[in-house]
């Protein structure tokens, strides 16, 4: 299983948060940089994942409510999709 972390510490907006959904994550290069697209992009995924956001709360302060959405999109996709695994800390 690989593991991507993400940081929320070290996120400060939304073009830098898809930067860092797209490497570590290893998203196609027609990724479409939205949460949408994420959802698109993850259920899609067969290999197994685990997605680790730590510093939730930093993400959130930073990102505000789309913080909120990225989180129930990962959450989404991890009940769509069997081979993702997903854990937040704050």
């Amino acid at each position: 299983m690989r593991t991507a972390v993400l940081d929320g510490s070290e996120i400060f907006d939304r073009e830098q948060l898809h930067d860092e959904l797209q490497e570590k994550l290893e998203l196609p290069e027609w990724y479409g940089r939205n949460l949408d697209a994420l959802y698109d992009c993850l259920t899609d995924i067969a290999e197994k994942l685990e997605i680790r956001l730590i510093n939730r709360d930093a993400l959130e302060e930073h990102l505000g409510n789309y913080a909120e959405r990225l989180v129930q999109v990962l959450t989404l996709a991890a009940l769509e999709n069997f081979s993702i695994r997903v854990e937040f800390t704050a």
